[in-house]
């Protein structure tokens, strides 16, 4: 925790919000925003009131026709972050012992310990290939855990959680009575491997999604919670104290989102694909760094060879040649630095020669 910051309870999000930012930067993890010119019909579709006690009701119904499931289980919510804490908050109570991957996103963590669980981790890390390994989820469990916390996609790695990992992972979380949370906001623009949400296929799940990482709509934070019947009407009811109701505007914009989903994942391709094979071809030709190639996501999560710390180089790199990219130490891995793939390609092109000359001018 930074001294300007000492009670933050997820330290990532509060630097991302508050860090000096470079000329060049490639800190982020949202794909390349959609623009009204590609979504006109947004404009006439936007509502600036209406009922929407559990959620716009058209909204509801187009996220559960996309994936095949009852509107009771549909709980929308602001934004993935809005999602994942209505599900946890719809799990865990003051004490329940809550197990959380790491590396990990920290906001999974900060909800669970706001919440008044008890936080403990396993381990998902380099040495693992950042694998989600069933034995290591069921080594963390205790009679007390309520809730398990994984991405797939891995945030920070964009590794892929093969179904039968997470159905294992699903099985050992079922016989301490507890639910797996599945933050799957990265998972939907993947192409070539079974995309299903976890909550559809097995109710000891709960699925978090949104509009942001796959479809670039950020802006809008329409984001959804997919789970049993029971615990989407507590998530429901949690929402009743934390904002009552989504916002009536982007709620009816969602719902011409859902209209044009498809077009908005092939767009969201277009952008990632050229961004990835850049930064695969930066990889190959720097062996000051080495990585797990994910297969897909906005991200691409290097490792600074012979290092235990990145953060001087990256610091380096935003003081002498201004460009930026994230601390690997805020997902637990200080060797490593997160670099933003899914933005505007000229600023990924410009960034990636500047991190060249960084490399090729950094001492250690």
């Amino acid at each position: 925790m930074s001294a300007r910051f000492p009670d933050t309870w997820a330290p990532y999000m509060t630097w991302a919000k508050h860090h000096a930012k470079a000329a060049l930067d490639l800190t982020g993890s949202n794909l390349l925003p959609c623009t009204l010119a590609e979504l006109p019909e947004a404009r006439d579709a936007m509502e600036l009131y209406g009922r929407n006690d559990d959620g716009w009701p058209p909204l509801v119904e187009a996220i559960a026709a996309r994936y095949g499931v009852g509107t009771e289980r549909v709980a929308t919510a602001t934004g993935a972050s809005g999602a994942n804490f209505l599900a946890l908050a719809a799990l865990v109570r003051p004490g329940d012992h809550v197990v959380v991957e790491w590396p990990g996103y920290d906001p999974h963590a900060g909800a669970a310990r706001l919440l008044g669980a008890k936080v403990t981790t396993f381990d998902r890390g380099w040495d693992r290939g950042f694998a989600l390994d069933p034995d290591a989820v069921a080594e963390a469990l205790t009679p007390d855990t309520r809730a398990v916390v994984v991405t797939n996609l891995h945030n920070p790695s964009g590794v892929y959680a093969d179904p039968e990992h997470l159905a294992t992972v699903g099985e050992h979380a079922r016989a301490v009575g507890a639910k797996v949370v599945v933050d799957e906001v990265y998972l939907d623009a993947l192409t070539g491997v079974d995309r299903t949400p976890a909550a559809t296929r097995d109710e000891v799940f709960v699925s978090t999604n949104s509009l942001t990482k796959s479809y670039g709509l950020a802006g809008i934070r329409v984001g959804w919670v997919l789970a049993d019947a029971e615990t989407t009407e507590r998530a429901l009811r949690v929402r009743d104290v934390v904002d009552a109701v989504g916002s009536i505007p982007s709620e009816t914009i969602g719902v011409v989102a859902f209209e044009h989903l498809d077009g908005l994942l092939a767009r969201a391709r277009r952008v990632l694909e050229p961004g990835a094979a850049l930064f695969r071809d930066f990889m190959a030709s720097r062996s000051e760094l080495t990585w797990v190639e994910p297969l897909g996501g906005s991200v691409g999560f290097p490792r600074l060879v012979g290092a235990a710390e990145a953060d001087p180089f990256v610091e380096f790199a935003m003081r002498e040649h201004e460009v930026g990219v994230t601390p690997g130490r805020f997902f637990g891995e200080p060797a490593h630095f997160r670099v933003a793939v899914a933005g505007e390609y000229e600023v990924l092109e410009r960034g990636l020669e500047a991190l060249d000359r960084a490399l090729d001018a950094w001492d250690g």
